[in-house]
């Protein structure tokens, strides 16, 4: 029982840390659109609300404005309604094209958490 106690504290700590190294970073879309040379290719994670969206069986794009700026948003599991508040992860992309719609800079969802309006 006295070696649970004890490696309970750096146990705990060790999963934090894990678990912080493998969350993206939190960054804002102007900074983002400001410098997206600097983002190619990183995973980063935004939170904003959905201004735009259009889908086509399972796959789709949306427009997020996290009040800095607006970006689209690359995804193959469907798409938010629009005026939901949302958090993203994913990659950044530059050139994106779908539909015959060229996006610029883009971030392709890994990952989203939503919030219904």
């Amino acid at each position: 029982m006295q070696i649970v106690k004890r490696m309970a504290p750096a146990a705990v700590l060790l999963a934090t840390v894990f678990l912080l190294t493998a969350c993206p970073s939190q960054t804002t879309i102007s900074k983002i659109n400001a410098d997206p040379g600097r983002y190619r290719g990183k995973e980063v994670g935004i939170v904003g609300r959905v201004t735009d969206s259009y889908g086509v069986l399972g796959n789709g794009a949306y427009e997020i404005d996290d009040g800095t700026g607006r970006i689209w948003v690359a995804t193959r599991r469907g798409v938010p309604s629009r005026g939901s508040q949302v958090g993203v992860k994913g990659r950044v992309l530059n050139g994106f094209q779908w539909g015959g719609r060229s996006f610029g800079t883009v971030l392709e969802e890994t990952g989203r958490t939503s919030k219904q309006r």
